[in-house]
């Protein structure tokens, strides 16, 4: 994060700040200052610190973004706030897993979703460090405080029907002609995807489970680490129900990428995805079971994560080929 100044006064967003969100947390009256910060995100996320009561306030702005319209800005802000809530009054308010709480959200001032600041340090840190530090136990540990935020969100919201796995390929099939457009693969390589896509397509695993709230973009940035399993997971507006495995695919993908370009082997990511997975599986009755049925759907989902990735401007060309390169290899 850096520093872009103080909040103005006659901003418009100082304003609500002043009148609407810091008498929820108890400063009434008074002249506040801010001094703001721009934190690294895909939208435009910045932290408001008060100076002298040490408020530390999150403005998430979901308008101004190029390509964004207005209408799908304020879907996003209407979903991000509507899922904290929710998944707040499931009892994720607090240790061991908590998600941030709302404070307001104004559609007037470019779209922006008001939370509480959380502590924390990204998994991605923790990553990181055990590739270049040799942290692995440090990595272990908070993989498996993540498998239980995530089994306990999964097991608290299943129901409503059968997983259906069609929007997932339709996902795929977008993503695969990202790829195609940019040049990064061809005509073969296409019909080669198509061809694994429809193959899982027609295993009956991926369309078995009960569907339940995924965190729809479980990024190693999305989850903030405290102290022992406490878990803090950050940017809900993509959740939806979906198979519980969409999110573990995500995070094995994510530790596959992490190896593959910082520590130049893909191969050394699989004790920490087996982990992961195994202490996931720990959260259901059978647990043999459990694991099972993860590890045979989480190709799939793994494998588009690596497809998302690739299809990012800001990966090296060279590392972009080899995230398609393993994601193939991972479909068959």
């Amino acid at each position: 994060m850096h520093s872009v100044g103080h909040l103005q006064h006659d901003d418009p967003f100082y304003g609500y700040l002043r009148r609407d969100i810091l008498p929820q947390l108890g400063m009434n009256g008074g002249t506040p200052e801010f001094r703001v910060l721009r934190l690294p995100a895909s939208n435009d996320v910045y932290l408001y610190e008060e100076r002298c009561s040490g408020i530390r306030l999150v403005g998430k702005f979901f308008g101004g973004m190029v390509g964004r319209s207005a209408d799908a800005a304020m879907r996003r802000l209407a979903a991000e706030h509507r899922y904290l809530r929710q998944v707040r009054g499931i009892g994720f308010a607090g240790f061991p897993h908590a998600v941030a709480r709302p404070l307001g959200c104004n559609p007037g001032i470019n779209r922006v979703l008001v939370e509480e600041f959380c502590e924390g340090r990204p998994l991605t840190g923790f990553i990181l460090q055990a590739i270049r530090a040799g942290a692995r136990d440090a990595l272990f540990r908070k993989l498996a405080a993540l498998a239980w935020f995530l089994a306990t969100l999964h097991n608290r919201t299943a129901g409503g029907g059968r997983v259906d796995f069609e929007p997932e390929c339709a996902y795929f099939d977008r993503i695969v002609a990202r790829l195609a457009d940019g040049g990064l693969i061809g005509t073969d390589e296409v019909r080669a995807l198509a061809q694994c896509r429809d193959r899982w397509r027609l295993r009956g695993c991926m369309w078995d489970d009960c569907r339940v709230l995924v965190h729809g973009d479980a990024t190693p940035s999305n989850f903030l680490l405290g102290e022992g399993p406490y878990v803090v997971a950050i940017d809900l507006e993509r959740m939806k129900r979906a198979d519980r495995v969409f999110d573990l695919g995500r995070v094995a993908g994510e530790l596959k990428h992490f190896f593959m370009q910082y520590a130049g082997d893909g191969r050394a990511a699989e004790p920490f995805i087996g982990h992961f997975l195994w202490e996931y599986a720990c959260h259901f009755p059978d647990r043999d079971a459990a694991f099972r049925a993860i590890t045979e759907r989480n190709p799939f989902y793994m494998a588009l994560t690596l497809l998302r990735i690739a299809r990012n401007d800001w990966i090296a060309a060279r590392h972009r080929g080899r995230l398609v390169h393993e994601a193939t290899r991972t479909l068959g």
